[in-house]
């Protein structure tokens, strides 16, 4: 019996190379989908083909879905800085839209499930309830959000009008090994490359914003448990924490007591965000397994060898 295959958009990414380790695990073929603007080649195994593709390039990303046959694609590629949507809101929309718009139009034409990742806290907004459920009606306060909510309407009309069993998973804040400390995402990435390069860390927001915070483990076994189910679902624990109290696990993992330095919140940004997984969990029998504290421990020890292994290596890419 033939292999299924997936096809993951951003696929050399954070979250996409663990989703890819564990697509391979239980026997897929694999596709990645990835122009390597901050997906990085060496995250994707020789088990898997990679195809260096713009998503807003049909022609070549038609030619590679076409080429794949996939049952399923797990769309996470995508313009993933709050910022740089600020400064440049086309290129946002171009990416996390129409390239959006071209995927689904490619998984049309093979009758394939499309489970796309989308935001959870920049969709919502600042006057969301706390935790949100899915229910509430996003109000973003940044184009990413705004391009992201756009692309989960596209993903629904696909669905109603094809009947096939769209996915959107509305992502907490994902951290985890392999996540970049570059650029303003990744909060845990980027206070964890501070304290190993034993520098004061800068609290944005004066340090309360807080965040809902769910390892990477727990985001792949989410995405997997969406083949065949469609609707929209929170990924997250429901739990929301703020960045002093993520500083201090991490400086307790660092074994550091830096000060950090407080800054006000950048453009775009939110000053609270919680989301409800309730659904997940009736839905799709999905809950959290990694938890907060220990999950940051395990972050901090394996980010540092990361960047022991990058600052030796710093162009391995």
């Amino acid at each position: 019996m033939p292999k299924r295959t997936a096809l993951i958009t951003g696929g050399a990414g954070f979250i996409g190379s663990h989703l890819l380790e564990a697509v391979i695990a239980e026997g897929w073929e694999a596709v990645v989908v990835d122009d390597l603007s901050t997906g990085q080649a060496r995250h994707v195994p020789d088990e898997a083909s990679l195809e260096v593709v713009d998503l807003t390039d049909r022609d070549a990303l038609d030619r590679t879905i076409d080429a794949a046959r996939p049952s399923v694609i797990f769309h996470l590629g995508a313009q993933a800085s709050v910022t740089v949507s600020v400064s440049n809101p086309t290129r946002d929309c171009e990416v996390n839209v129409l390239g959006t718009m071209n995927v689904l139009e490619a998984a049309t034409r093979h009758g394939a499930q499309v489970i796309f990742t989308s935001t959870g806290g920049a969709l919502y907004g600042n006057a969301a309830p706390i935790p949100t459920p899915e229910g509430f009606i996003p109000a973003p306060i940044s184009p990413y959000g705004a391009s992201k909510w756009a692309a989960e309407a596209y993903l629904v009309t696909w669905r109603e009008a094809n009947r096939l069993p769209h996915t959107v998973c509305r992502l907490g804040n994902v951290y985890g090994p392999r996540q970049s400390p570059h650029g303003e995402a990744g909060v845990v990435a980027i206070l964890s490359h501070r304290l190993w390069r034993r520098e004061p860390p800068t609290l944005f927001g004066f340090g309360k914003p807080t965040r809902d915070y769910v390892h990477v483990h727990d985001v792949t076994r989410a995405l997997l448990a969406s083949v065949g189910t469609a609707g929209t679902f929170n990924i997250s624990a429901g739990v929301e924490t703020n960045v002093v109290q993520i500083l201090q696990a991490l400086q307790d993992a660092a074994g550091t007591t830096l000060t950090p330095e407080l800054a006000p919140l950048r453009s775009g940004e939110l000053e609270r965000s919680c989301l409800d997984p309730g659904h997940a969990a009736e839905q799709l029998g999905w809950r959290v397994e990694v938890n907060l504290q220990q999950g940051i421990e395990q972050t901090y020890r394996t980010l540092s060898e990361q960047f022991e292994a990058d600052a030796l290596s710093p162009d391995a890419r």
